[in-house]
């Protein structure tokens, strides 16, 4: 005798999964776990919100589509060769040169990016002191992280002086995918764990003036790494500079407005 069975319906087709853009997964703090919330240049990523409210939140007036183009179609700003007065030349801290083969070229400035170092905080009370830091820091990124050359194309010491790092006829590694026109500033220091010094301020708000003036770099265009990419550098203390030297009352408004 044959038995008639009914055959069970087919399993429903799954809902369809939407995927979540990195803006939205930020947001939601999806990326927490999976490596992308690097701190400072160096160190591990520090939750912000609760310690400095809305200074940790990136300014929405400042950010801004990576200044990216078919580069180099363009021609080179010569001007780029032309190193400040009163910086540092590269040359008196190290010997090597950068890799030209892993960097690219700069062509133009137009916006300015600034960074602490984010590592463990020292005393550096001499030149000397500086050099053998930068050193560090260069030999880190070249070997450790197989970067072109030390990723900041400026840094500034707590003494108040501001060395030449990476030439800036060629792009930076100091915002990941965003490097392209984008000049790198980097205060020598972990401004989580202390504060800026005054000549370090100072000398950071003069060259940012200089440097804005030189490339027509706006106020809107002069940002912080954390306001382009998760993380907490340049720090607490530096980041609350940041967000007064660009307020209305600040002294790159006053000059630039």
């Amino acid at each position: 005798m044959t038995t008639n069975v009914t055959p069970s319906p087919p399993p429903a087709s799954p809902a369809p999964v939407q995927s979540i853009g990195r803006r939205d997964a930020i947001r939601f703090g999806l990326l927490g776990t999976a490596g992308f919330l690097l701190a400072g240049c160096q160190s591990g990523w520090k939750p912000l919100d609760r310690e400095l409210g809305p200074l940790a939140r990136p300014i929405p007036s400042f950010r801004r589509r990576n200044p990216s183009s078919a580069s180099s179609a363009l021609t080179p700003d010569p001007t780029l060769t032309q190193l400040p007065p009163s910086v540092i030349p590269r040359h008196t801290w190290t010997a090597a040169d950068t890799i030209a083969a892993r960097a690219n070229p700069m062509v133009r400035v137009r916006r300015i990016t600034v960074h602490h170092d984010g590592m463990p905080p020292v005393s550096l009370r001499s030149r000397r002191d500086v050099m053998r830091r930068l050193e560090i820091i260069r030999r880190s990124h070249v070997n450790a992280r197989g970067w072109a050359d030390i990723g900041y194309h400026f840094v500034v010491d707590p003494l108040g002086n501001v060395w030449e790092a990476r030439p800036l006829i060629y792009q930076g590694a100091h915002v990941k995918d965003q490097n392209q026109r984008n000049m790198g500033i980097m205060l020598l220091g972990n401004f989580d764990e202390q504060s800026p010094t005054r000549r370090a301020l100072a000398a950071l708000d003069s060259f940012l003036i200089a440097q804005m003036t030189r490339f027509a770099v706006p106020v809107a265009e002069v940002v912080t790494h954390q306001e382009l990419a998760p993380t907490a550098c340049p720090g607490r203390s530096l980041q609350q500079h940041m967000v007064q030297t660009r307020s209305f009352s600040g002294v790159l408004t006053a000059v630039h407005a």
